[in-house]
């Protein structure tokens, strides 16, 4: 009992200290905003009604979402007749995107050149020419002291198959302590 008199006891006196020359500047700001002009709200927009449309597939030319369709096959058309070799093993740099891969020199060896391509995880493997690079079945047509040349094998979105020629260029040593 004594702790709630005390309890009622402050709370008058802290709202006490609130009705001084405070709460009179605080009358004094919501007159002074009751006074002024009030912005204008635009009303809001009218709503259109909903317009239901019957579904029917059967008159209207539609597809029935709710029957199965049968996927056709892509055709095949008398093209240029390229096509990967699937049944050949892969060969350890197939693995990685073209883009990923840096060719960082060359090598003669008894006439014969080799590129030196770096992996992005560090590893150096030694390339001829008829080895295969990156992930689009790049066959190695060419290589000089600049580049790789490569023949790459690439599927379109109609399924077929076409040719496009890519080319690994040599990384610069500053170019390289870069990356």
């Amino acid at each position: 009992m004594m702790r709630a008199r005390t309890a009622i006891v402050l709370a008058a006196v802290l709202l006490g200290g609130c009705a001084g020359e405070k709460m009179q500047e605080l009358q004094a700001w919501v007159k002074d905003q009751d006074n002024m002009p009030r912005p204008r709200i635009e009303p809001l927009p009218e709503v259109k009604p909903f317009e239901a449309f019957a579904y029917s597939a059967d008159k209207d030319g539609l597809l029935d979402p709710f029957r199965p369709r049968k996927i056709e096959a892509p055709k095949q058309t008398a093209g240029s007749g390229i096509q990967p070799d699937l049944n050949r093993p892969r060969e350890p740099l197939e693995a990685y995107p073209l883009e990923n891969l840096r060719m960082v020199g060359t090598l003669a060896q008894k006439g014969q050149v080799f590129a030196l391509i770096k992996t992005p995880d560090n590893n150096l493997f030694r390339v001829k020419k008829g080895n295969y690079l990156g992930q689009n079945f790049g066959l190695i047509t060419e290589i000089d002291e600049g580049n790789v040349k490569l023949r790459e094998i690439v599927q379109d979105g109609a399924g077929d198959w076409a040719e496009r020629a890519s080319t690994l260029q040599l990384q610069e040593e500053q170019e390289v302590a870069k990356k």
